[in-house]
């Protein structure tokens, strides 16, 4: 039997799709599973590209389909997922008709294969599209209120591509042989769609990929003089890789094995060096303080939706209270590990309050107030001297990842 060329990746597609909606995984989580069947590198970033286009307009795509139905067709039937499959590829990602065609009816097998076809079709001779921005689900809008259409302008399209530079001095240079631009020493920004492991420099480490957003919290405690510093929640690695190429002795400590091993190929790669220890925050004790300590909690990382828009479907009160109490349960223990006079940056990658300034609020340190020196031009400290992005920052730049981050003292 003839199977269309790219049904692999549209079988894919939907099965990430499914996961993400129906059982809540990540797009992270989903995909080992979901592309497991599929051979090509290109196919594989076919499907997650597919995938990621329907949940970054998911609200728009079921609003037309609903429009070219007489009655709606439920939330979690194949038919209409299959529907929002087909429509951001014609939409979003330019494939011809009949290739979205021959593909997508394919996926209904059995099913209701006709008015797969006829909705497609009709919205395509109406030549219908997209807005100019996505439209938000009704519970982000809720906790995001104001912000929420300025943060959806900065999803239209996927982000550019960040490097962090191992040495922050050769800046200049890496930016000239890239062909990229920097927005503050130590940084690249790529276009998207270059593949990483051809660039330049990539095979030497002379870099690693990490959004500039991301690459503030390690910042945040400049040069290390070979002083020791705990980075929590340490995997894959972008901030262990910041800290030691900053000349702290760096303990990196987290819980998985699978992102612990990233962490070693991007600590032998760079040539860069620290003590892994596999443990849960929780559990473990520290042998001795530590001069500084970085804890980028572990979140709903809803500050990621320009590169995760499954963030937009699965995160609501449930996810925020559960990593709530998980980071202050990390909080309380780490606090006590510090030397007099050292320093903790808290850190998540979201944009809830409650995950970033209600945290920060509690935190029974001395306040240690970043300054507009420390960060990115176009970016400034709130009023309490914390950091908080959201990605309509730098939008002409081309934008950011939603982060907060806050520095402390102990007296």
């Amino acid at each position: 039997m003839h199977t269309p060329p790219g049904l692999p990746a549209r079988r894919a597609a939907l099965r990430l799709l499914d996961a993400v909606l129906r059982r809540g995984e990540t797009l992270d989580q989903a995909a080992p599973s979901a592309l497991g069947s599929v051979n090509s590198f290109a196919d594989k970033a076919l499907a997650r590209a597919i995938a990621s286009e329907v949940l970054r307009w998911l609200v728009d795509l079921d609003q037309l389909i609903d429009s070219a139905t007489k009655k709606p067709l439920p939330d979690d039937s194949k038919a209409r997922s299959v529907l929002r499959l087909m429509l951001a590829q014609s939409l979003r990602l330019g494939t011809p008709p009949h290739a979205v065609i021959s593909t997508g009816l394919e996926l209904l097998q059995g099913g209701p294969r006709r008015l797969a076809h006829g909705v497609f079709s009709t919205l395509t001779r109406k030549e219908v599209e997209l807005p100019a921005q996505p439209t938000m689900p009704d519970s982000v809008v809720l906790r995001w209120g104001e912000k929420a259409s300025a943060i959806a302008a900065a999803l239209a399209d996927p982000p550019p591509l960040d490097l962090a530079l191992r040495d922050p001095s050769e800046t200049e240079r890496w930016q000239e042989e890239l062909g990229g631009t920097s927005l503050m020493p130590g940084h690249i920004r790529l276009a998207r769609g270059s593949a990483v492991e051809e660039l330049p420099g990539f095979e030497e480490g002379a870099w690693w990929v990490q959004d500039l957003a991301a690459s503030i919290p390690a910042r945040l405690l400049h040069s290390g003089e070979g002083r020791r510093v705990l980075d929590l929640c340490a995997a894959p690695g972008g901030k262990t890789l910041q800290l030691a190429a900053a000349g702290w002795d760096v303990t990196a400590l987290d819980n998985n094995g699978k992102r612990l091993e990233r962490l070693e190929a991007n600590l032998a790669r760079t040539g860069l060096s620290a003590k892994i220890v596999k443990a849960d925050v929780l559990e473990w004790q520290a042998e001795a303080p530590f001069d500084a300590i970085l804890l980028d909690a572990p979140c709903t990382a809803t500050g990621t939706c320009r590169r995760h828009p499954d963030v937009l479907h699965r995160i609501g009160a449930r996810q925020i209270a559960e990593m709530v109490e998980l980071q202050q349960s990390m909080l309380a223990r780490v606090t006590d590990w510090l030397n007099p006079g050292g320093q903790l940056v808290y850190a998540v990658c979201s944009l809830e309050r409650e995950e970033g300034e209600d945290q920060a609020a509690l935190i029974n340190l001395g306040p240690d107030p970043l300054t507009a020196d420390e960060l990115p031009e176009g970016l400034a400290p709130t009023a309490q001297g914390w950091l908080r992005t959201s990605p309509d920052m730098l939008g002409e730049k081309g934008g950011l990842d939603g982060f907060f981050a806050a520095r402390f003292t102990r007296s």
